[in-house]
């Protein structure tokens, strides 16, 4: 686990944009934050490293969004489902599965028990009307060693 600490929208993406040069393919990444504390700013940063030319929304009303770059991004917004049928509903456990593709889900403290054994989680918190701290943090044993280069690459570019 680390943490970061951003001043400023820009800095919170061009976080975001350090993920994007390190991540894998069959990565899960759950962001955690209030509304407004920049889940979807953080996931535009990320699919824009990703090679992703078109817009990137929040599908808090479509559910998941699916956009393609470098690799596919399965984006899930999980704020206004109901139950874990729902989920079945969507594709959602097909999609954890997908081998080439990275699966962003904001919202996944609703289900909890439905998120995949390994994940990186990101939890954004307001610290001001800019500021924000951003966690890293691994579940799962899968993602510790790909934690710890990320870290060490973001400490070195002076986060």
């Amino acid at each position: 686990m680390f943490t970061c600490t951003t001043n400023s929208p820009e800095e919170t993406a061009d976080l975001a944009d350090k993920l994007g040069q390190k991540i894998r393919e069959g990565t899960v990444l759950c962001l955690e934050g209030d509304l407004g504390a920049g889940k979807t700013l953080f996931v535009q940063s990320l699919a824009r490293t990703l090679g992703v030319e078109g817009e990137v929304t929040s599908p808090t009303f479509n559910l998941m969004n699916i956009y393609e770059g470098i690799c596919p991004i399965y984006h899930f917004d999980l704020y206004r489902l109901e139950s874990e049928e729902e989920l079945e509903e969507i594709g959602f456990y097909e999609y954890l599965e997908e081998p080439e593709g990275i699966v962003v889900i904001e919202w996944p403290d609703k289900f909890p028990e439905s998120m995949p054994d390994d994940y990186v989680e990101v939890s954004i918190e307001r610290l001001s009307e800019t500021g924000r701290r951003l966690t890293f943090s691994s579940i799962g044993e899968e993602n510790k060693d790909f934690l710890k280069e990320l870290e060490t690459f973001v400490s070195s570019s002076g986060h």
